[in-house]
């Protein structure tokens, strides 16, 4: 293809293309001399001719192949600096969503029809010129468009730039985010993020009302043009219309967020700025806000801010910027909406902040601190006051070892405040609360034990921690130190995978695991050995488990399956071995201890098919995997009684301190 001619590749894209690790491009190039010069780069990055490239793979037997979607991508890549990449990728998303408005007007007039692109999205944000002048470029957009559809290719060219910027681009936990979204949006209406960054929690709303959206109407959303209005309107008998407003202080983030989300098809404002400086939805009131906010940021506008009516509760101190999130959130939302934000654990207790803390405890503002993670961060949950009698009670939860205690904690909540509730969530008197430090932090307020109930839950983990303990010498595998180190020769796993030992598979890019008939196993799941705990609606694209299949995560967990039933899950890859040849806990093993020796310690992601696997007879294999079965066993055992270990800690120390123990005699 001619488009081609100008594109270059680097040693990554070189390798991702070809399916095997940079190391192998390293070694193409030191022992083949007619391996492709770079035509440009720097020396410890250099870039390469895709053209040539190509040639050279398919001249020497090198599984290649271009797909129509990689030609785009490394053309954008080419064409602009990294600096510059995003507003691309966004001037790309403007044309895409011109195709998504005016279906026809390409197929009829092609690139006459540009000249409409800047009047079909006068709804983006910005001053930025959305003009594409590589036309190249605009025929294979569309070209791939009318193949996968304008939201597709978008989020296909997102996550590449993504990926590529993942440090500059930080994102709400996907889990994190859809949490939010129930919790304060659940009901629809007009939802605002006013720091919305790369739009992960405006889409969670927008998907939300979608699946709402749709089961109203028992029909899919049409991909093809926009929702009209007159269709918009509420499609279940419980779920309002909604509407998404977003502010970013980064203009190419705020137009990739608002590309993302009217792609959808999602009734959206989207605006560029300092929401707390220069408010660019002042005015326009919000049914809820989820906000995740910069952290510990020490220049946001102290000093010219210091008279702004938003302080109903305190000015913020210069080194409580969260402070002046959470009222800025309060004042944009409708007295009675709710505000879902994320908050540095920190902030629950720090002296500065105490006398906001109080004055929103006071007035009713403050309705729950739940802890989402060791080390936070914290999820604040708000209610403008509106006239009504404040609640004398305070939920906190804590969550750090299961997020899904918190929805049920958060409905008992909200139906009775007054009401005690049970387990890792309680509800503490404000009053109790106002004092010199108005801490709020939920580990200095775990919930109190009855007498029985400690007693039952006290003797039951120590004796499952005797239990377990016990075992653990009888666990240990068998095996046979060596006087001198024995060298076996070694293969890689993209190589197995290359010799059919090995299929590579992972689930599709846009999977849900919220909600479902069907069980689905998590990354979570997988580094804690637990049972599949996600949910997912039938598709022909699921990949299911099977037993003996080696299941990894990004950061390096490996799991043999032993059941059937359940759906791989996003963020996972799966290795399905022919076991004629290949041995599964032979491979998990070396996976396994692949994680532990990087290649690149720096990195934070694990290349598995750059690891090292010997190459021995499969009875040997055998005898291998059962040894790292035995220690893979022992490594479930040794977390699960940590896991015990960890609660009969707890429950001593509380019970000590809350008079529910006491120690032994001397000697006893």
């Amino acid at each position: 293809m001619e488009e081609s001619q100008e594109i270059t590749v680097n040693a990554g894209d070189i390798a991702r293309l070809a399916g095997v690790g940079r190391a192998a491009v390293s070694n193409w190039r030191r022992r083949h001399e007619d391996f492709p010069q770079p035509v440009g780069g720097t020396a410890s990055s250099p870039l390469f001719s895709l053209p040539e490239i190509a040639v050279w793979l398919r001249a020497n037997g090198k599984s290649f192949e271009v797909s129509l979607g990689d030609l785009v991508w490394q053309r954008m890549r080419t064409s602009v600096d990294d600096l510059r990449l995003g507003e691309l990728v966004a001037r790309v998303g403007a044309f895409l969503l011109f195709l998504r408005r005016e279906p026809t007007a390409w197929r009829d007039h092609g690139t006459k029809s540009l000249t409409r692109v800047a009047e079909v999205t006068t709804d983006l944000p910005g001053s930025a010129d959305l003009r594409l002048d590589d036309m190249a470029l605009v025929r294979l957009v569309a070209e791939l468009a009318a193949e996968h559809g304008p939201l597709e290719v978008f989020e296909f060219l997102f996550g590449r730039y993504a990926e590529a910027h993942s440090r500059q681009l930080p994102a709400t936990r996907d889990d994190v985010a859809a949490l939010m979204v129930r919790l304060a949006a659940g009901d629809g209406g007009v939802v605002l993020d006013p720091a919305c960054g790369i739009g992960t929690l405006l889409l969670g709303a927008a998907s939300r009302a979608g699946a709402a959206s749709r089961a109203g109407a028992g029909a899919p959303e049409d991909a093809g043009k926009d929702v009209p209005k007159n269709a918009r309107r509420d499609a279940s008998k419980d779920t309002r219309r909604t509407a998404l407003m977003g502010q970013e202080i980064n203009e190419t983030n705020a137009l990739l967020t608002a590309v993302r989300v009217l792609l959808r098809g999602a009734e959206a404002r989207i605006v560029a700025g300092d929401s707390l400086r220069e408010d660019g939805l002042a005015g326009e009131p919000a049914d809820a806000v989820v906000c995740d906010p910069p952290f510990n940021e020490r220049v946001w506008g102290h000093e010219e801010l210091a008279g702004d009516p938003r302080w109903e509760y305190g000015l913020p101190p210069r080194g409580e910027s969260e402070l002046a999130w959470v009222q800025h959130c309060l004042a944009r939302v409708r007295p009675g909406g709710l505000v879902a934000i994320l908050m540095p654990t920190a902030a629950a207790g720090r002296r500065p902040g105490k006398r906001i803390r109080g004055n929103l405890l006071r007035a009713g503002a403050l309705r729950a601190v739940v802890t989402l993670a060791p080390g936070g961060p914290d999820l604040w949950m708000l209610r403008r006051p509106d006239g009504g009698r404040p609640p004398s009670q305070l939920l906190v939860v804590d969550a750090a070892e299961d997020l899904s205690i918190v929805e049920p904690a958060w409905r008992a909540y909200v139906a009775d405040p007054e009401a005690e509730l049970s387990g890792e969530s309680r509800t503490v008197r404000i009053i109790d609360l106002l004092d010199d430090e108005v801490d709020l932090t939920p580990s200095r307020h775990r919930p109190q034990h009855g007498g029985l109930d400690f007693l039952r839950d006290f003797t039951d983990a120590l004796a499952r921690f005797q239990e377990t303990s016990a075992l653990l010498p009888d666990a240990t595998p068998a095996l046979q130190p060596l006087a001198e180190r024995q060298d076996l020769p070694t293969t890689t796993v993209g190589e197995l995978a290359k010799a059919g030992l090995i299929t590579i598979l992972q689930a599709p890019a846009r999977m849900s695991a919220d909600e479902g008939p069907l069980p689905v196993l998590t990354a979570d799941d997988t580094a804690a050995g637990a049972p599949p705990s996600g949910r997912t609606t039938l598709d022909p694209a699921l990949v299911m488990i099977r037993p003996g299949d080696v299941v990894t995560t990004a950061l390096g967990a490996v799991r043999v399956i032993t059941h059937s039933g359940a759906a791989l899950g996003p963020q996972l890859t799966l290795y399905r071995v022919d076991p004629q040849r290949l041995d599964s806990g032979f491979l998990a093993g070396f996976l396994r201890s692949a994680d532990a020796a990087r290649i690149h310690p720096s990195s934070s992601r694990l290349d598995v098919r750059r690891a090292r696997v010997p190459m021995l007879p499969l009875s040997d294999q055998r005898m291998y995997g059962t040894a790292f079965r035995e220690l893979f066993a022992l490594e479930d055992r040794l977390r699960e009684t940590r896991t015990l270990g960890e609660t009969l800690l707890r429950l001593g120390f509380d019970g000590l301190v809350d008079g529910h123990l006491r120690p032994c005699d001397q000697g006893a």
